[in-house]
C-alpha cells in the first residue's frame, strides 16, 4: 500500500466529482502501473488512461498541495494532455474563402440546434475546470456573433480556475470597431486572416471585398497592444505562392508574426496536390532573399515553426499539417458550434455534448463521455493522400 500521504481528486468538478484518489508525494518517486492498481483494489479505473500513470506524463513530487494532477479525461492514451479548447461560435461567416467553404455554399445547421450562449460558458468552464488553460473562439466568423463580448467577459471570469489565455481567430472585417470592448472584456491574443497583399487577389479568394478593412484592423491591433499580431496565412502554389516574401517584409517594421500555412483538404475546397506548396519550399524561396534567416526555439506544443530575420521587429513560421505534422505534441480538442467534440481537426469522429448536455446529463456524465472521444484520439492523422478522400465538415463547419 501506498504510505500516509495527502490525497487528490482527479476531474473533480462539482459535487459529482469522480472519485479515483491519486495520493502525492513530496520526494517519491513515480508510481508504477502495477502499485498503483494494487492500490485501487487491482484494477484501473476504466475513465482513466494508462498515461496518467506513465513516467512521462506525471510529475514525480509535488511541492503545491493545491495543486491537483492533470485531469484523466483530458489525457490521451499516448499521454498527450489537452489544455488548448478551441471554441466555434458560428458557422456563418462574411467572407466565402475558397479553402474554407465550397463555392455552393454549405447548409447551415438550425438556430435551435446550435450551442446558446449559456451553453457555451457552462462548456468551457467543465473543460477549464478539468485543465484547459487556453480557450480560442473561431467560426465562421465570431465577430459575426452579437453576443461574443459577453461570452468573453464570461470567460474572464473564470482565470482563477487556471485559464490563462482568451484568444479568438478572426477574419478581420468588423474587428476594428470591436476591438477595444473585446480586450477590456479579456481578449489576449489574435489571429487575423490575410491570404494576399493584393486587394483583387483578396476579393477572387474570399468572392468579398474587404482588403482594406482587415489592413486597418490590423494596425488597429497592433496600436491596441496586442504582441504580436498573428496573421495567418493559407499559402496554394499558382494563387499566392508569389506572395511569400512580400508577407516577410511585411514582418520589417511591424509586430506581426505571419503563419504560412500549408493548403489541407476538407469537404467542398477541391483540394489537390497539385495547389499544395510545402512549408520547406516556402522557406527555400524566403531563403534566397533572406539568407541568413534564423530558426527561432520551438516551445512545446507549438505549431508553427518560427523563423525570423535579423532586424525585422516581427516574424514568420511554418504551419506544416501536410507535409511535416505535429500530431505527437497535439493538445488541441475542438467544439462545433453545434456542440460536437473534434478531438482531430482532420477526424471524422465527433461525439454530441450539446445532446449529452440537453438530456440533462451531469457534469460526471458529460466528462465521462468527453473523456471517452479523447481516449480514442489516434497517434496521428491519416497522410495526404487519404485525407483527400477522407470525409470531413468543410472547414467553415469545424471551426477555424
Amino acid at each position: 500500500m501506498f504510505p500516509s500521504a495527502p490525497v487528490r481528486v482527479i476531474g473533480m468538478t462539482s459535487r459529482n466529482a469522480v472519485k479515483l484518489l491519486v495520493p502525492s508525494f513530496r520526494s517519491t518517486a513515480t508510481t508504477s502501473v502495477a502499485s498503483a492498481q494494487h492500490s485501487y483494489g487491482g484494477t484501473q479505473s476504466k475513465s482513466c488512461h494508462p498515461a496518467l500513470f506513465s513516467t512521462k506524463t506525471r510529475p514525480k513530487t509535488f511541492i503545491d498541495n493545491d495543486v491537483l494532477p492533470f485531469s484523466a479525461f483530458l489525457t490521451d492514451t499516448y499521454g498527450r494532455q489537452h489544455n488548448y479548447l478551441r471554441i466555434s461560435l458560428t458557422e456563418r461567416c462574411n467572407l466565402r474563402c475558397q479553402y474554407c467553404m465550397p463555392e455552393e455554399g454549405v447548409d447551415l445547421t438550425p438556430k435551435t440546434q446550435l450551442l446558446s450562449t449559456d451553453e457555451i460558458i457552462h462548456l468551457a468552464k467543465l473543460f477549464i475546470q478539468e485543465g484547459v488553460e487556453k480557450i480560442r473562439f473561431t467560426g465562421g466568423e465570431p465577430l459575426i456573433r452579437s453576443d461574443i463580448t459577453h461570452i468573453i467577459g464570461e470567460i474572464n471570469e473564470m482565470r482563477s480556475l487556471g485559464l490563462k489565455t482568451i484568444a479568438m481567430t478572426t477574419n478581420g472585417i468588423v474587428l476594428g470597431r470591436k476591438l477595444p470592448a473585446l480586450k477590456k472584456a479579456g481578449l489576449d491574443v489574435l489571429n487575423i486572416s490575410l491570404d494576399t497583399m493584393v486587394p483583387q487577389k483578396f476579393e477572387f479568394l474570399t468572392r468579398q471585398r474587404g482588403w482594406e478593412k482587415v489592413m486597418k484592423s490590423i494596425d488597429i491591433a497592433i496600436d491596441q497592444g496586442y504582441s504580436p499580431v498573428k496573421i495567418n496565412c493559407v499559402c496554394m502554389k499558382g494563387v499566392n505562392d508569389d506572395e511569400v516574401c512580400d508577407f516577410v517584409e511585411f514582418t520589417k517594421d511591424r509586430d506581426v508574426d505571419i503563419r504560412f500555412i500549408e493548403y489541407m483538404p476538407f469537404d467542398g475546397n477541391k483540394w489537390n496536390s497539385k495547389k499544395m506548396i510545402s512549408y520547406q519550399d516556402m522557406l527555400d524561396n524566403i531563403k534566397t532573399r533572406w539568407p541568413d534567416i534564423e530558426k527561432l526555439p520551438d516551445h512545446d506544443n507549438d505549431t508553427s515553426k518560427a523563423y525570423k530575420v535579423p532586424g525585422h521587429k516581427g516574424q514568420v513560421g511554418f504551419i506544416s499539417s501536410m507535409t511535416d505534422h505535429f500530431c505527437g505534441g497535439c493538445n488541441r480538442l475542438r467544439l462545433t458550434a453545434d456542440g460536437n467534440l473534434k478531438v482531430c481537426l482532420f477526424g471524422n469522429s465527433e461525439v454530441s455534448l450539446r445532446d449529452a448536455l440537453r438530456s440533462g446529463q451531469n457534469e460526471t456524465q458529460l466528462l465521462t463521455a468527453i473523456g471517452k472521444a479523447v481516449g480514442r484520439k489516434k497517434k496521428q492523422h491519416a497522410g495526404m493522400s487519404n485525407l483527400v478522400n477522407q470525409i470531413n465538415r468543410p472547414m467553415i463547419l469545424i471551426g477555424g
